[in-house]
């Protein structure tokens, strides 16, 4: 497990985020310092409400997840619109954030420190997820697109937890194979056509 500090901010690449209407979104963002934080059932939970309520409340729509116990992979698409991904974003790693620290205070008070981040300035605050934005590249071709969808499903199998991506349950990979919302809906009417399987 990677415990190593983030780096300073004048060593880290900057994101910069490119809200363009009609382009999709493929998101890595990680848990602080790489802690397997979504390794128990409970904060898979909490990650999946948060996921539907950031949703609802930014009109974006979900075309394909998977979380891991220490980061999580994620495309949506926010149709036409010129929506925020940042707001989108903070609806849901702060609700998450939230219920975490609630359940840590009450459940596991000396496991706080490992949620830790103390400022060279002194300033302390505590952490479910890693510093900065992650990783966040825009997508428009639907080749690209179901490549993604595909690498995101596969990543539970690259890393030895499953042996094919319908045995996670923390991913979209069974509602691709079923149509049905398990665990959560997608919004299969809003994806592009793959033409890979056309042929």
């Amino acid at each position: 497990m990677e415990n190593s500090p983030p780096r300073p901010m004048s060593h880290r690449k900057r994101l910069r985020r490119a809200d363009n209407p009609g382009d999709a979104r493929f998101l890595t963002f990680s848990c602080y310092r790489r802690q397997p934080l979504l390794a128990r059932e409970r904060s898979c939970r909490w990650l999946l409400d948060a996921l539907e309520r950031s949703r609802q409340t930014h009109g974006f729509d979900l075309w394909a997840f998977v979380i891991m116990p220490e980061h999580m992979h994620l495309l949506v698409y926010p149709g036409d619109a010129p929506h925020r991904l940042a707001d989108f974003l903070y609806t849901l790693k702060k609700s998450v954030t939230n219920r975490a620290l609630v359940y840590v205070r009450r459940h596991a008070p000396a496991f706080l420190p490992q949620l830790e981040d103390r400022q060279p300035s002194g300033t302390r605050s505590y952490r479910f997820w890693q510093r900065g934005g992650g990783y966040d590249e825009n997508l428009y071709s639907p080749t690209k697109i179901w490549d993604k969808i595909d690498y995101i499903h596969e990543n539970p199998v690259r890393r030895g937890l499953c042996r094919q991506p319908t045995d996670w349950p923390w991913s979209s990979a069974r509602a691709y194979e079923t149509l049905e919302p398990t665990p959560i809906r997608i919004d299969f009417d809003s994806l592009p056509d793959d033409r890979r399987r056309k042929h």
